[in-house]
Formats: structure tokens, sequence, C-alpha cells
């Protein structure tokens, strides 16, 4: 995971990626299969951490977990996120395994960009990710 700091690191680096998710072996998978260089990429295993590297890092997107343990869940966690001015360009793209359809408008509601429900196509998760603004 790459770390960068000052305004010129900003200027020349990758788009930022964050992964949060509990698990950890997805998020080595999402690493892997969004290291083909086109993002610098970072992690967190939990919602406050994710909202403590979203402000620091000012990611591209952001890939969340919905249920997580701990203080603050994906969708708490995408709320204050998305409250921020200063990620306010920042996309959110929830995964989760609840696929109700009010668990999706929940998610819109939290203000994610996009919903996936796992288990996913990570080709199809490239495909997305790339596809956001």
């Amino acid at each position: 995971m790459a770390e960068a700091s000052g305004s010129a690191a900003r200027e020349t680096s990758l788009p930022r990626l964050l992964i949060v998710d509990d698990d950890g072996n997805l998020r080595k998978l999402l690493a892997a299969t969004f290291s083909y260089g086109k993002y610098e990429i970072h992690e967190a295993c939990n919602g406050v951490d994710a909202v403590r590297l979203a402000s620091r890092l000012e990611p591209a997107v952001i890939l969340l977990d919905v249920m997580m343990p701990g203080e603050l869940d994906g969708l708490e966690a995408c709320r204050r996120i998305k409250a921020q001015p200063a990620l306010k360009g920042t996309a959110v793209v929830l995964l989760t395994a609840l696929g109700q359809e009010n668990d999706r408008q929940r998610g819109e509601l939290a203000g994610a960009d996009a919903y996936i429900v796992k288990p996913f196509s990570p080709l199809k998760l490239i495909e997305l990710v790339d596809s956001l603004p």
C-alpha cells in the first residue's frame, strides 16, 4: 500500500482506491484485482478507519463493505464520508451480501454511488470502478 503526502505527491500520484472490509482475505483479493497499475491502493478494516483514511487520502473511489463490526457499519461510514465537502467527488461503491431492494435503497439513502452484491465478478467490478467519474 502506498502512502503519499503533500500536494506535489497528490498531483503526480495515481487516483487513490480505498478498500474497506473486515475480511482480510477479501481485501487482499480486491487489492490484487486492482493491482494493474491504474490506482494507488489503500486498505482499512473498519468504518472508523475508512472515514479517517478517506479524510486524509481523498480517494477517487472507496469500495466499502456494508456489514462490519465495530462503531460504524458501512452505511454510516458512507454517510459520514459523503457529508465531508472535501470528499464530494469521491465515489463510494458498497459491496455487500445484502441484496434485497430495501438494502439497495438504504445504500442509496446513505449516498452510495453504486451497490454490488457479493459474490461478484471481479471483471465487472473493474469495469464499474473504471467507469465512475
